[in-house]
């Protein structure tokens, strides 16, 4: 029987680099909080138990940890006094877990659950193993010194290297893997003298090597153990996460034009035979069906676009927007909170906000829906095959019936009735000679003017 599995996620660093108000590990990447992430990396890894270390300045880790996890899945390290120190603020909440812990950081959000995976076949008995790369530039990182045998002889901070362990280009991620028990046992042992005057967690390779538990190395890329310090490097995150994305995308059936230009979330669910072409931003909650066809210059949030839809250019979908099959939206309409049936068409410069239309339905240019009257929201209801006559308001709460008209520039008000025609604008009057006489007293006033100057 696989043992039980545990993750302590440290993210009680200061972040100054970051200049924000906001803790470090609550910026995004790819429209998720890299907190998220390394929560969302322990779940996968079936972690039974998941606790976080945050610190007494940012209290809003603490309270976004809670609504995701619960109170108990929050650890306060008060003061901060190094690694090893933080993780031992995680023991008490796992005093009574017997299995096996990983330590990871929330501002590395790019661990792959399938490294994790080996992290715990590969530990054994009262083994430890650590995450470890070969850095382009090991600048900054701690580096792994091993022995004839392979394992880790030690872990030596940038500070602390001397110059033959400055050269060593194989670094510590900080990840590790270890029997929690042992974990908590070893790092009670553990020191302060070092240059930084603090407890290292790396620390507990030669304190487990003192108490007969050697350390092994479990060799990963680069990019997988990348951290966040500053907003630089939420940049480079930010892009290493697109450029996943998009390959993902792109081997899985859907055609990019310029994938460079196409942003994604990290829930962005795309089916095959979708066709994106440049400069396309799917915000959060966004799922695009098969064969649909997205042009240029289009930007989406919390939208659903059915198969075979067609979208764009120049579109804008807010949360709540839902198309269905076949259904079309074209240049410059923003939609909102509102339901396209199969086939139903907004093709020019509209707004639909807080709407129902309903299958094969047309809607002509320059409509809009008056959803909101300063105080309250409400929904306009257009029926099936019903014919919207351009430059039409539609003032909500209304319904156009199945096979209506409305005549184009109307302001309707009143429910249409099913296969009625709705016309709601005044009667044209033509008054003829007007323009001319007007055109000719226009003139003499202004050589009149002209020859007083």
């Amino acid at each position: 029987m696989s043992r039980a599995r545990a993750a302590i996620i440290l993210a009680a660093g200061q972040g100054t680099r970051m200049k924000s108000d906001l803790p470090k590990v609550l910026h995004a990447v790819g429209g998720r909080p890299m907190i998220d992430w390394a929560i969302a990396a322990a779940s996968e890894i079936g972690a039974a138990r998941i606790v976080v270390v945050t610190g007494a300045h940012a209290p809003a880790v603490g309270s976004h940890v809670t609504a995701k996890l619960g109170s108990d899945a929050v650890a306060v390290q008060d003061p901060p006094l190094g690694t090893a120190h933080a993780v031992r603020a995680a023991e008490g909440a796992l005093a009574d877990f017997d299995g096996d812990v990983v330590v990871l950081y929330g501002d590395a959000p790019f661990v792959p659950a399938d490294r994790l995976e080996r992290l715990f076949t590969q530990r054994s008995g009262g083994n430890l193993v650590v995450l470890g790369f070969e850095a382009a530039d090991p600048t900054g990182y701690g580096r792994i010194v091993r022995g004839d045998d392979g394992s880790v002889d030690r872990i030596v901070e940038q500070k602390d290297a001397n110059e033959t362990e400055r050269a060593v280009k194989l670094v510590n991620s900080g990840v590790l893997c270890a029997d929690a028990r042992t974990l908590f046992k070893l790092l009670a042992q553990i020191g302060n003298d070092n240059a930084k005057g603090e407890y290292y967690l790396t620390d507990v390779v030669a304190v487990g090597r003192a108490n007969g538990s050697a350390t092994h190395v479990l060799i990963g890329e680069e990019a997988d153990a990348l951290g966040v310090n500053s907003r630089v490097e939420l940049a480079a995150a930010e892009t290493i996460f697109q450029a996943r994305t998009r390959k993902a995308a792109m081997e899985a059936g859907v055609t990019m034009i310029d994938p460079a230009t196409v942003y994604f979330s990290y829930d962005t669910e795309l089916a095959p035979d979708v066709v994106i072409e440049p400069n396309v931003f799917f915000g959060l909650g966004c799922k695009v069906g098969k064969g649909a066809h997205i042009y240029a210059n289009c930007h989406f949030e919390q939208a659903e676009i059915g198969p075979n839809a067609n979208v764009g250019p120049f579109a804008r979908f807010r949360p709540g927007t839902k198309l269905a099959d076949k259904a079309k939206v074209g240049n410059f309409v923003e939609i909102k909170n509102a339901n396209l049936g199969p086939g139903a068409k907004v093709n020019h410069l509209s707004y639909i906000g807080d709407a129902d239309v309903g299958a094969r339905a047309n809607v002509g240019a320059g409509t809009i829906t008056c959803n909101y009257d300063g105080f309250f929201k409400y929904r306009t209801t257009i029926g099936e095959e019903a014919f919207i006559g351009s430059d039409t308001a539609l003032v909500a709460p209304v319904k156009v019936g199945a096979r209506a008209y409305t005549g184009s520039g109307s302001v309707i008000t009143k429910d249409v009735p099913d296969g009625g025609l709705a016309v709601a604008r005044g009667r044209q009057a033509n008054i003829e000679g007007w323009a001319d006489a007007n055109r000719e007293q226009k003139l003499k006033e202004k050589a009149e003017k002209d020859a007083k100057k």
